[in-house]
């Protein structure tokens, strides 16, 4: 699953790195009368209901400490906005703590810090998400807030001018000042076609230059409509107590038919692609990016079984340290690359990708890079992985599940993305299981399959002379990002 950086407002289609991605992958009728669905997750059922306005109730009690996370889970992201509107999923999470009628600008967050919580907000291609996590007696108090703002949102012209502002800056911060994210959006542009997937969550300039306050709201009173979120419970709480603060709290909120959404599938790549992209920048970066299948419901499909193996070959290549994209490429005594890795985006709502990355040694140009990380597809198409590397990425898989759900927000998290998803609750268990059972030979056979040029973009950074303003303005992202500034 593709995931996260701090708490920030729009999760990029950038790859995370392999530590982050283990722990986040490891990591039906109405109330009236009402009924629910339990999945046992690791002995624990998660509890599952459906209220009266189609709204989903999912709660998984973990009674560690008198904490809980409270998240609402909106399926609409960037892949329901349309060509001259990108932006327009993310601009509407951050006009969410612009105020209701009930509650004023910027008191959102202060109620919930009055409460002794936190709380922030993220989006990305398929979903928007908020939460807070609170003291447990607080819960009945953050959905209150939680549920006036999902229906009621409403603010002035001049809030939304204003915050459209703080959405361009973090644009430049993000992507524009940042090389390897400028080329991985120029990436996602190219190797896309009918894919909403091709446009950038945050998105393009020109889109946000043009936005209007009035754009954010038809977006927002088209998808938020209780029948299209979830609303999601982790922590020291009765499921029947949360039910019962669900049907006074959101039950009430009016459901309405959503548009209908067309399939907007990605046609069959016949040749491989290739783009460039000059920005001030230390070091040339290079990504190789395949289109291959995603992880499905559906356990029997040969897309399903196709996924596992592809997660595996991705770990075989970059799951650990001494990999084998570090060990071949990164060390030695003339080593062709000072980076490389390997990233698989696994599941979403769109089309995913199999992308190798890499950073060349000096001396070494990207031709010579390009056949090196080619080469190691091939060796494992050609003579496949052995017993002894697969066991090695399973335990990791293993023991990376077990420290992720010492985190009452990591649980919610996967849960919410699963829901969005419409896989099953309890995948992070059954991922567990379909991954132990993966064998060598289902990893050869992906590599064979899969990697060839038909379906490939390459995207080149080709690193200009650093002179002062860009390198500030570089200097400056990087600082900001890391200092956690953006939303």
């Amino acid at each position: 699953m593709n995931f996260r950086r701090p708490f920030c407002s729009y999760l990029p289609f950038e790859r995370v790195s392999k530590t982050l991605r283990i722990l986040l992958l490891l990591c039906a009728a109405l109330l009236l009368p009402i009924t629910h669905a339990q999945t046992q997750m690791e002995g624990t059922p998660i509890y599952r209901y459906k209220l009266a306005n189609g709204m989903e109730l999912i709660v998984l009690p973990d009674h560690r400490a008198a904490t809980v996370v409270h998240m609402v889970w909106v399926r609409v992201g960037s892949i329901d906005e349309v060509d001259g509107t990108s932006g327009v999923a993310h601009a509407i999470e951050h006009m969410m703590f612009k105020g209701t009628p009930k509650v004023g600008v910027g008191e959102f967050s202060k109620r919930v810090a009055a409460l002794g919580g936190r709380e922030n907000a993220f989006t990305n291609q398929d979903f928007t998400g908020f939460f807070q996590q609170i003291p447990a007696s607080r819960l009945e108090a953050v959905m209150r807030l939680e549920a006036d703002r999902f229906e009621h949102n409403s603010w002035v012209d001049a809030e939304f001018k204003k915050e459209i502002e703080v959405i361009k800056e973090e644009r430049r911060m993000r992507t524009d000042d940042v090389p390897r994210s400028l080329l991985n959006e120029q990436v996602n542009a190219v190797q896309f076609t009918a894919s909403p997937y091709r446009r950038p969550v945050i998105g393009w300039m020109n889109d946000l230059d043009a936005m209007t306050a009035d754009d954010v709201r038809h977006f927002h009173s088209t998808w938020y409509k209780p029948n299209n979120a979830a609303v999601v419970v982790v922590g020291d709480v009765e499921p029947l107590a949360v039910k019962k603060l669900a049907e006074r709290i959101y039950a009430v909120i009016p459901s309405a038919k959503l548009p209908i959404r067309k399939p907007r599938l990605e046609p069959e790549q016949t040749g491989l692609r290739r783009l460039s992209v000059k920005a001030p920048a230390e070091q040339a970066f290079l990504i190789m990016s395949w289109k291959v299948p995603g992880y499905k419901a559906d356990p029997s499909s040969a897309e399903h079984q196709d996924a596992l193996a592809l997660q595996m070959l991705s770990a075989v290549l970059d799951g650990y340290s001494g990999a084998r994209l570090d060990k071949n490429l990164t060390q030695g005594e003339h080593p062709l690359a000072n980076e490389a890795g390997a990233e698989y985006t696994f599941s979403g709502r769109g089309p995913q990708v199999f992308q190798l990355q890499a950073v060349p040694a000096a001396g070494q140009n990207m031709d010579q890079l390009e056949s090196a990380l080619k080469a190691q597809i091939k060796l494992i198409a050609d003579q496949g992985v052995s017993e002894a590397e697969l066991r090695r990425v399973k335990a990791q898989w293993i023991a990376a599940a077990v420290y992720k759900r010492d985190s009452l927000f990591n649980q919610a998290q996967e849960i919410g993305s699963y829901w969005i998803e419409e896989l099953p609750l309890d995948t992070n268990d059954r991922l567990i299981k379909e991954l132990s059972s993966i064998t060598p030979e289902q990893v050869q056979r992906v590599a064979k399959t899969y990697f060839n040029d038909d379906h490939l973009t390459i995207g080149t950074l080709v690193p200009l002379p650093m002179n002062s303003d860009a390198a500030k303005k570089a200097a400056n992202a990087a600082n900001a990002l890391k200092e956690g500034l953006l939303r």
